[in-house]
């Protein structure tokens, strides 16, 4: 199937995304052996896939205990103010906040979900300050988490819709 900037997906793109979302470190020799490719072929399909946005970015994940940031809050916040103006410069207030990592507009019994990392409460207490004096706020309820159950960045790719079948051949294709 071709998504909205037609790039079409198949069970090795599949693979590969797989394999890099896991360790983005793995050399396209091993990748290209793993999903039985050679290596240039392999090499177009990654450089296709960061194209069209199916990878977005290759990072390095931090431990953030080891960086004193020891504390994690979820924010809810609610708002009377739904126009454009409020949440232009409401973006733009979370999005100069560093601490704030996670930002959604939620629907439901609140508007906004915020996740924020810190090393204390006193730095949360800065952070929210520092968040309710640049914009009107109609309600705030923070919850601290007590303990990190599950963490990950390995998204599920058995919802991706597939355009082909992998075992056709990859000679002439533009993949």
């Amino acid at each position: 199937m071709t998504n909205e900037i037609g790039t079409i997906l198949d069970k090795t793109d599949l693979l590969i995304l797989d394999i890099l979302q896991k360790d983005s470190t793995v050399s396209i020799n091993e990748i290209a052996d793993r999903v039985n490719l050679s290596q240039t072929p392999c090499w177009r399909r990654i450089q296709r896939l960061e194209a069209s946005g199916h990878i977005m970015g290759k990072v390095a994940l931090l431990n953030p205990n080891l960086l004193n940031l020891n504390v994690t809050v979820f924010v809810f916040i609610k708002t009377n103010k739904h126009n454009r103006e409020w949440y232009e410069k409401f973006s733009a207030v979370v999005q100069a906040i560093p601490e704030i990592v996670d930002f959604y507009r939620m629907n439901g019994t609140v508007d906004y979900l915020l996740k924020i990392v810190v090393p204390d409460i006193a730095t949360y207490d800065a952070v929210y300050q520092r968040l309710t004096r640049t914009i009107e706020i109609f309600d705030v309820t923070s919850s601290f988490a007590m303990e990190k159950m599950k963490s990950t960045t390995v998204l599920p790719l058995n919802y991706a819709q597939l355009g082909r079948d992998s075992d056709e051949s990859d000679a002439g294709s533009t993949i």
